[in-house]
């Protein structure tokens, strides 16, 4: 069940979750919705701009289709939004402060790599300890 794509009766549903649990459920569904390399690009193209279709698909070089899809999944977990002018549809962030949990999770990643290195290098100077 993700809520974002929830109807009314499943939406009631979800209330006899336990609070904390719908919470889980809720914060996984938004995890979900950013879980996808194409994603993360749309995201950072439009960090700063709004952009339509055709142009997302020359500069980010993803499929009409596929970009739709993604698009998609990202406005109905709330992190887009559109405008339509005329016969087109442009699209930008609608809470800036997704970029904040981009920042974490890179930074929680970048404290991952530095570890890695650390334990590689170790292990190279046990090696040549060794031979």
């Amino acid at each position: 069940m993700n809520i974002f794509y929830m109807n009314t009766s499943e939406y009631i549903q979800g209330f006899h979750m336990q609070g904390e649990e719908l919470v889980f459920k809720v914060k996984a569904d938004l995890l979900k919705s950013l879980a996808h390399p194409s994603r993360l690009a749309i995201l950072e193209y439009l960090k700063d701009k709004e952009s339509f279709v055709g142009e997302m698909v020359s500069t980010l070089g993803i499929e009409q289709s596929s970009l739709s899809k993604h698009l998609s999944v990202l406005k109905q977990s709330g992190i887009l939004c559109s405008r339509q002018e005329k016969v087109t549809i442009y699209y930008s962030v609608k809470d800036k402060d997704i970029f904040k949990v981009l920042r974490t999770i890179s930074e929680i990643l970048m404290k991952k790599f530095r570890e890695g290195e650390a334990v590689l290098e170790h292990l190279v100077r046990i090696k040549s300890q060794s031979i």
